[in-house]
Formats: structure tokens, C-alpha cells, sequence
């Protein structure tokens, strides 16, 4: 039987790649830092497979499609940006447990767009290459992005509902895997506005002890408007942090890390939700 082994969220920053490692300042060390760590949690976990929740960025569907909620049912490759060290190419899939998952949810009241062949961006790339792959345990990814970055975007509380979801498809699949849910966003960050570079750290911590608390409704209860007055439109992607919260209910979180320094344009939340023993 399958089960939730675990879940994490962290940031999918590419500013990480804008220099040389023997450049890095000391919160870029920090930063990819929490990501091996992460690498190497996931190995612990002994998974197999990883979820990973990213942001439609309006540059994988654009305006001819935009999908509430999708999942990668087939060949999996990218990310599609050039980043120094970066593999571009083919991303081993788990298409049974991902068609799977989008058949039980049609049958429980979700209805699943789907991806045959789905080229991902950084925002299931970065945490593709740096966190689950580099695991020989890892044997496929199944990429799942919401309306979390492009209006009209999904309400939070279906997002949640949505990783309540995913648990109990997981846990339906016969087969035997042990799986990691990874919400993959930033928090604080105004894209493209005349605020960007701006963070709320206060707003930051808010979102990251409902995580460590393992309680979503804080979050839940905000409005579209609050969010981004507190955290600008790049905020609206922690909704993918709902969405893992969903798939480990109640469960308590650990705080990894979490940076807000000028080499970023957002907050970075890294955590770790820790399934039941």
C-alpha cells in the first residue's frame, strides 16, 4: 500500500544559478544549503516518489488555457530556463500513480486537468533536480501545478481540499510507494509591480508558523485582497503550501530556514511537515 512519507515546502528562486558558487554570498550558501538538506530528508524518508505543487506562471498555458488544477499524466522534461548546472531534459515520471490520482479524483468530486506531455518550469524543475533526484530512491516525479500565480486563481480552502485529495489517492494506489508532497513557492514577493524586491517579513512568519503549527486556517481565512496587500501577487502561490498541508493534515511542521536578503526578490520559507510514525 502506498502512503505520505512526508511533506516540505520551500522556495522555487532561481536567483540561486545568477552567479558562481565561489561567489556566493553568505545567504546564498544558506539557501542552497536548506535545499540539500531537503535533498537529504527526502533520502532518509527512503521515498520514491515526489509530489511537487508549483505556479502556473502564465508562460506554460497562457491566456488560451488556464487550468484550475493540473497533473503530469505522462513524459515529464525541463525545467524549460537555462540555468548553470541544470539538467534540461527528461524528468522520470510516475504516470500510473499520477493518472491514478486524477481518475480517483474524478471519482471524488475533483476534476483533474491533465498534461500528457508536460515541459515544467522552475517552479517544479528547481525542486525536481535539487531536491528529489538527486535521491537514487526517487523513482519518478509527478508534477501538479494550480492557479496559484494567474487569475482567476484557485480559492484557498479548495487547495487545501485539493491535497486531502491526493493523500487519499495515494493511499488507494495498490502499489507500494512511499511519497513526499512538496509545496513549491515563495512567499512575500510583488512580481513585476513597481514593490518588487520589496518582503514582508512579518507576513513571511505568519505564513510559516501556520505551517509549523500545522494549521491552515489562518491562511485560509485571508482574503485574495489581503494577500496581496500584505504579500503582493507573488504571494498568492502559498496555496501550494495549502496544498501539501492538505495531503499531511494536522501534521507539524519544522522550520528549516528562511531568507530575505537583497539577493532575492522574495521571502524563502523552507520546512519540513513530518507525517505521523
Amino acid at each position: 500500500m502506498a502512503r505520505i512519507a512526508g511533506g516540505f515546502i520551500l522556495p522555487h528562486e532561481p536567483g540561486i544559478f545568477h552567479a558562481p558558487p565561489e561567489r556566493w554570498s553568505e545567504g546564498q550558501r544558506r539557501v542552497r544549503a536548506a535545499y540539500e538538506h531537503i535533498a537529504r530528508r527526502i533520502g532518509e524518508l527512503r521515498a520514491t516518489t515526489a509530489i511537487i505543487i508549483g505556479a502556473d506562471h502564465y508562460v506554460l498555458f497562457g491566456p488560451g488555457c488556464l487550468p484550475a488544477y493540473l497533473i503530469g499524466t505522462g513524459d515529464i522534461s525541463g525545467p524549460y530556463e537555462r540555468f548553470p548546472g541544470i539538467d534540461q531534459g527528461a524528468i522520470l515520471d510516475h504516470r500510473g500513480l499520477a493518472r491514478h490520482i486524477a481518475q480517483h479524483g474524478r471519482e471524488h468530486g475533483f476534476d483533474w486537468a491533465v498534461a500528457k506531455s508536460l515541459r515544467v518550469d522552475h517552479s517544479i524543475g528547481v525542486p525536481a533536480r535539487l531536491c528529489a533526484l538527486p535521491n537514487a530512491s526517487v523513482t519518478g516525479v509527478v508534477p501538479v501545478y494550480l492557479a496559484s500565480g494567474v487569475e482567476p486563481l484557485l480559492p484557498m480552502r479548495r487547495a487545501h481540499a485539493l491535497g486531502g485529495a491526493i493523500r487519499a489517492a495515494v493511499e488507494a494506489w495498490p502499489g507500494d510507494e512511499r511519497v513526499v508532497v512538496i509545496g513549491s513557492g515563495g512567499i512575500s514577493h510583488w512580481v513585476g509591480l513597481p514593490e518588487m524586491g520589496r518582503v514582508n517579513e512579518k507576513f513571511d512568519r505568519f505564513v510559516l508558523d501556520c505551517v509549523e503549527r500545522g494549521d491552515p486556517e489562518p491562511i485560509m481565512k485571508l482574503s485574495d485582497a489581503e494577500v496581496f496587500e500584505q504579500g503582493g501577487n507573488g504571494a498568492f502561490e502559498i496555496r501550494n503550501f495549502l496544498c501539501m498541508m492538505g495531503a499531511l493534515p494536522g501534521r507539524p511542521g519544522e522550520l528549516i530556514a528562511y531568507e530575505n536578503g537583497p539577493e532575492w526578490v522574495t521571502g524563502l520559507g523552507f520546512a519540513e511537515v513530518r507525517e505521523a510514525a
